[in-house]
């Protein structure tokens, strides 16, 4: 069994332009030391598949720093590895050419990767679902099922909301898809595409070139939809916890989620699929005199000196005497001076807030300061 993966690193950014202006929806920060690309990374190389391709389309600078040579996932290698696939773009497109807009346009851009791989199937996934997925499991039912695609689900629940350009899901009690249409947000219950797929690699490249051909640009309308009851399209439902990233405010839910010891366990805990990232040397988190942090979820390299409650601190945060800090994301290195009074705020990397400032959000809408600004 010979599986490659795909990785599209920037369809859903403007799902959340407040940390994607300078940077790929997969090098958006989680969980004190992550990045979004590390779970379908992670997800993949501990299913066994060491030939991985990213396809970026802009700002995709810090996502080549944290991934580098690969080698924090074990995919510094000779033969497969991990490839940063950029745009296509020949030498003879004017300077009005426009980029892909769509997964099935992003895929059209990759088709001399696609075409290059040796192995029997592909696996595609977003960087906006985090979850930990035993992958062979998706892959031996696939195979067991005689597939061309099989398209992970999930049942929608009630505390999922702002779902955006989501694919609904009917399948019969074989698990052969019936239906694929777009989904209809506020409907709890309903069973959506995860946009983790696995699919056979030559049905993969022959739908790329015949839609190429009729001009086709959505993968679901134009692939899956107008192929049901023609290619063996199954569904496999995922139980597992499954946090989906649709906007600023499900990103601030998301992160509060990580406070419950049950979605922890089951995404970081889980035996014999750790989640890989970026190594970084930081010392142990220091606690100063007099410091109180309850219910908070702290990386290493941290500075902590006042309250911090109900909170997510990403590593080198400094927090000053007499500050308090409840129900926030301080991504990393970002510094609060002293007597500052923090509630649903989201700090991006290197904000700056001085002594005695008081910033408040609501759960519904935090307050979100850029990266490197100062208050």
């Amino acid at each position: 069994m010979a599986v490659a993966g795909l990785i599209f690193s920037n369809i859903h950014d403007s799902s959340i332009p407040e940390f994607t202006t300078m940077r790929t929806m997969a090098s958006i920060p989680f969980g004190c030391r992550y990045r979004l690309v590390d779970f379908p990374l992670s997800n993949m190389v501990n299913s066994g598949i060491t030939k991985i391709g990213i396809i970026t389309h802009n700002n995709y600078q810090s996502l080549m720093d944290h991934i580098g040579t690969g080698k924090d996932w074990d995919l510094a290698r000779r033969s497969g590895g991990i490839k940063i696939l950029p745009p296509f773009i020949t030498a003879y497109d004017n300077s009005g050419s426009k980029l892909y807009t769509t997964r099935l346009e992003a895929l059209m851009g990759v088709t001399n990767f696609i075409s290059r791989c040796n192995e029997d199937y592909i696996v595609l996934s977003d960087c906006d679902g985090i979850c930990n997925i035993d992958l062979s499991d998706v892959i031996a039912a696939h195979i067991d099922n005689n597939a061309d695609i099989t398209i992970v689900t999930r049942c929608l629940g009630d505390a999922d909301f702002g779902i955006k350009d989501a694919t609904a899901i009917k399948a019969d009690d074989n698990g052969a898809v019936t239906e694929a249409s777009a989904y209809i947000d506020g409907v709890s219950g309903e069973e959506v595409s995860t946009n983790i797929m696995v699919v056979n690699r030559m049905f993969l490249l022959a739908a790329i070139r015949d839609a190429a051909a009729h001009g086709y640009r959505h993968f679901f309308k134009d692939i899956v939809a107008r192929r049901l009851g023609r290619a063996r399209i199954f569904r496999y439902l995922y139980e597992g916890t499954f946090i989906h990233i649709a906007s600023l405010e499900s990103y601030f839910a998301s992160s509060m989620k990580l406070l419950e010891a049950d979605v922890r366990n089951d995404l970081f805990n889980v035996p014999n699929r750790p989640v890989y990232t970026k190594l970084r040397n930081s010392p142990p988190t220091r606690y100063a005199s007099g410091a109180k942090v309850i219910n908070s979820y702290v990386a290493d390299g941290c500075v902590i000196e006042g309250t911090v409650e109900n909170s997510i601190l990403f590593r080198g945060v400094k927090v000053g005497k007499g500050t308090v800090v409840k129900n926030c994301v301080l991504l990393q290195d970002t510094f609060t001076g002293n007597n500052v009074a923090l509630n649903c705020v989201i700090t991006d990397k290197n904000a700056v807030i001085c002594d005695g400032r008081t910033l408040s959000g609501h759960s519904s809408m935090p307050f979100f300061i850029p990266k490197g600004a100062m208050v």
